[in-house]
């Protein structure tokens, strides 16, 4: 049987590998899949030789600590690499992993597909030669990087944005599956997918919310949890929610929160995939972020890109709220968030106008499982 090898390390890239695995496994089914993933992968079929649960970090002390689990994890998917019968690999974001891991699979003689570029148009333009050299084709997801990719010689293809594929509940149907108060204004609470966003961003956006809801009317709030978190991370969320009276939603491992976004009418997330969900949900984006004092000093002089936040990268403007560093604290947050509820409905219409930056493809899974169908039929046919 011909094997195909995935490397997802985060949870939006576990989502997203599943969605291709599940084309895949209708249009191919001679193809088994093994890696690196969650959830959502274990879930379409695949074989976990790693789970990122264990090994999800970011930030220079992060990864430190995590270190000796990112190495027995890359040690299994090399191995894997060298049986015959892998020949593809479908690598999903999680950029300096993958950018280490693409030329030893390519040196195996495993065809690369990197399926989520690298932000090189945000920060460490110096990531494109490396990444030229270890794929064989790039499957784009914002509109504007298939070109600055095809301008440096890599074969990159634009197919559309994840999170456009996810089938989310009406508003109605999304607040009764919350269990949100009738009329109520709603808030998402989304501190991140990775142990350190949460426990840097979790606290003050508690405190936010507790700050608005103290003087609002009605104000009606959910902690959304990430399935990709590890245990001590869950229970910290579940405690801390608890203490401030807000109840935790299990995202789905499959859709994550998208599903249910279009109950809120704003949200507090970390930045990232969230950010963007968010918009296109029309659930007005308060964008968040933290890192350590190490990581800050590097990111800064690295990064080329005046936003953070997926939505105003889109817009080329700061549409909505970013709140950094040290200005990401209760009380910033809690203005910001009085200021999405009470120009929600302004907001939204730039919330509309993120969903039209993302061009008009709306199946990007269909077409990454085109890409990879033809190597796995001519390895199939080459090992007959």
């Amino acid at each position: 049987m011909t094997e195909l090898l995935v490397s997802a390390g985060e949870a939006s890239g576990d989502r997203a590998a599943a969605s291709v695995v599940r084309v895949l496994a209708r249009e191919t089914p001679h193809v088994r899949v093994v890696g690196l993933g969650g959830e959502s992968l274990a879930g379409a079929g695949a074989k976990l030789l790693a789970d990122l649960r264990t090994m999800t970090a970011l930030g220079v002390g992060a990864v430190a600590s995590r270190g000796p689990r990112i190495a027995v994890a890359y040690a299994a998917l090399v191995c894997a690499a060298k049986r015959p019968s892998v020949r593809a690999a479908l690598l999903v974001n999680y950029s300096e992993y993958n950018l280490r891991l693409a030329p030893r699979l390519r040196a195996l003689g495993v065809r690369v597909l990197w399926y989520g570029a690298p932000q090189v148009w945000a920060w460490r333009p110096s990531r494109i030669a490396r990444l030229r050299a270890a794929v064989d084709r790039l499957a784009v997801i914002l509109p504007f990087e298939e070109d600055l990719w095809r301008r440096h010689g890599v074969d990159a293809h634009f197919v559309g944005h994840p999170s456009l594929e996810v089938e989310a509940l009406s508003r109605s149907d999304a607040r009764d599956r919350l269990g949100l108060t009738k009329r109520a204004v709603a808030v998402a609470i989304m501190p991140g997918s990775r142990p350190h966003e949460v426990t840097e961003l979790l606290p003050p956006m508690l405190a936010a919310f507790e700050n608005v809801r103290h003087d609002r009317a009605s104000v009606d709030g959910r902690v959304l949890l990430a399935s990709s978190l590890d245990a001590p991370t869950r229970e910290f969320i579940r405690n801390r929610a608890r203490e401030a009276r807000v109840p935790v939603f299990e995202a789905s491992p499959i859709a994550g929160a998208a599903h249910v976004l279009s109950a809120f009418d704003a949200t507090l997330c970390a930045s990232g995939t969230a950010a963007l969900e968010a918009a296109l949900a029309r659930a007005v984006p308060v964008v968040a972020y933290r890192v350590g004092l190490v990581t800050e000093l590097f990111a800064r002089a690295l990064v080329r890109s005046p936003y953070v936040a997926l939505p105003n990268v889109l817009l080329g403007r700061a549409a909505f709220d970013e709140l950094l560093q040290r200005n990401a604290t209760s009380a910033g947050l809690a203005r910001a968030l009085r200021r999405a509820i009470d120009r929600r409905r302004e907001l939204s219409a730039l919330c509309d106008e993120v969903r039209a930056a993302l061009g008009p493809v709306r199946s990007p899974s269909r077409a990454v499982s085109g890409m990879l169908a033809p190597w796995l039929r001519e390895a199939s046919l080459v090992a007959s």
